[in-house]
């Protein structure tokens, strides 16, 4: 039954929602891929690749044309982030899975703690 259309177009328009807002849909994607639907991790992560880029260009397109964006000061960011994604793709790949996993676990959680210690200047 959660893995029919009708709950598969549900969640991906929830959680298309969310990726608009810029709330971190794919994460909960994952979340429902493994632990709902019981994909397997490298599955989860692929199908979260494919499912972010159409929802991220189309927000992206959104935010462009309010002016919230501006490509001359993102372009550094998305050069880095394109040359990082690549360069740790291919090592991720080839790293110790448990190292891994803690390494997204201490990111994760240094960015939790960021987020409830932050005060706009």
């Amino acid at each position: 039954m959660l893995d029919s259309f009708p709950v598969a177009l549900l969640v991906g328009t929830l959680l298309g929602f969310l990726t608009g807002l810029g709330v971190g849909g794919g994460s909960l994607l994952i979340l429902w891929l493994t632990l709902v639907l019981e994909l397997p991790p490298q599955t989860a992560r692929g199908i979260n690749l494919l499912f972010f880029l159409p929802s991220a260009l189309i927000s992206c397109l959104f935010r462009w044309k309010q002016g919230s964006v501006r490509l001359r000061q993102l372009l550094p960011a998305i050069l880095a982030g394109c040359t990082a994604a690549a360069a740790f793709s291919f090592l991720g790949v080839r790293m110790d899975l448990a190292l891994l996993k803690k390494l997204f676990g201490g990111l994760l959680l240094a960015t939790g703690l960021r987020e409830l210690t932050y005060r706009p200047k």
